[in-house]
């Protein structure tokens, strides 16, 4: 049988495949985005009773009413955004597939979305699905900055979309005010529309503040603002995330996601609008990541890898180049394989393999779990 595929260069994920060679190799996983440590047992309780109470049925295809005006509550707490629970917050099967809802409501054949690299690898396969044309911008190595003079020249009459992620996916780079402002200055007399993945958006360090999408006004009108429970709550294998989008934004998104999955998991919707009542669970989570990260900074410290900063999300993104001068794809493999720690080699995030010997390591880890991989990186 014949059939011509519609994503021909797309293969195994590398999240797929290092961790397989971590389970071969009985590495120390730092490669794929998920803790190792146990969910809040009050959630796991709350999960339990719903399902228990006979919420086992559909959910409505927007989301469960209670979890809905808790976001709504959260957004307008946090950036002062009121977001119409019955009409502008939708509840998805997880950030991916909002992100590929959101893509699809807006993105028709020929229309030019800008991507700013290195991005999260979900991204380019829907746009190209739907018969976009991704247009790239790169972050300035080694800050992870982002020139808007490079976004300026990209624009076009053609510019559909512009996708951001901030926290960022694998950099750990976050935005600030400077940046909003120029987004708003590029796109004021525009109708380019965003798609802001904000999946970290409680994980950020330092004292900085989460500029958010949906902080300005003027940006909230094009904007689709996209997050998700699993990173917060650490229940990635739940897979529930959110689109908050203006009314006219949210009657695309919801044709596609009607279509795409319906619905999500009815009981999990249930137990995370209560759990969301205990406000300081996730207002305290950049405290407790912040820890995480400076423990594995301290434990490494003596190893001959460069730490890069790390603003926001849970991974630390280190320079081998005193190390080796193999590829970051050759090298993630063989120190999965001879040294028994696993990571991501973040050229896999970049349409062109841009290599700047550098790994991304997941930090989302037990404290022993980030004392036995610093061992063995320390050793190197």
């Amino acid at each position: 049988m014949q059939i011509q595929s519609k994503l021909p260069d797309v293969g195994v994920t590398i999240f797929t495949i290092m961790s397989k060679l971590a389970n071969d190799h009985n590495a120390i996983n730092l490669s794929q985005g998920f803790p190792d440590f146990d969910v809040h047992p009050d959630l796991l309780a709350l999960v339990d009773k719903f399902m228990r109470s006979g919420h086992n049925q559909y959910a409505p295809m927007q989301g469960v009413q209670a979890l809905r005006e808790r976001i709504a509550e959260k957004v307008r707490d946090l950036y002062h955004a009121d977001y119409d629970p019955e009409s502008e917050i939708t509840l998805t099967s997880g950030a991916t597939e909002a992100l590929f809802a959101a893509i699809s409501a807006v993105v028709h054949r020929g229309d030019e979305v800008i991507i700013l690299e290195p991005a999260f690898d979900s991204y380019v396969p829907v746009i190209k699905l739907n018969g976009g044309i991704p247009v790239y911008v790169e972050y300035k190595f080694p800050d992870y900055r982002i020139d808007w003079n490079d976004v300026r020249k990209v624009l076009s009459s053609k510019t559909r979309l512009i996708i951001l992620n901030s926290p960022n996916n694998p950099t750990g780079a976050v935005f600030t005010d400077t940046d909003i402002s120029e987004l708003k200055t590029i796109l004021q007399d525009t109708d380019v529309l965003i798609l802001s993945d904000e999946v970290y958006e409680h994980i950020i360090f330092d004292g900085l503040r989460h500029e958010s999408v949906s902080r300005h006004p003027e940006l909230v009108e094009r904007s689709f603002v996209i997050s998700s429970f699993g990173k917060t709550y650490h229940t990635t294998g739940w897979k529930i995330g959110y689109c908050l989008a203006p009314v006219p934004l949210s009657k695309e998104f919801q044709r596609v996601h009607q279509f795409l999955t319906f619905a999500s998991n009815t009981p999990i919707q249930y137990a995370y609008a209560q759990f969301m009542k205990n406000k300081d669970i996730y207002l305290n989570l950049s405290a407790f990541y912040q820890q995480k990260r400076d423990k594995f900074l301290s434990l490494i410290k003596n190893s001959r890898f460069k730490a890069l900063p790390c603003r926001g999300t849970y991974f630390q993104m280190l320079d081998y180049s005193a190390i080796s001068d193999e590829s970051d794809v050759a090298f993630s493999k063989r120190l999965t394989i001879e040294n028994g720690v696993a990571s991501i080699p973040p050229s896999v995030f970049y349409h062109g393999q841009v290599d700047h010997k550098v790994l991304r390591f997941c930090f989302a880890k037990k404290d022993e779990t980030l004392e036995k991989a610093a061992e063995r990186l320390c050793k190197i």
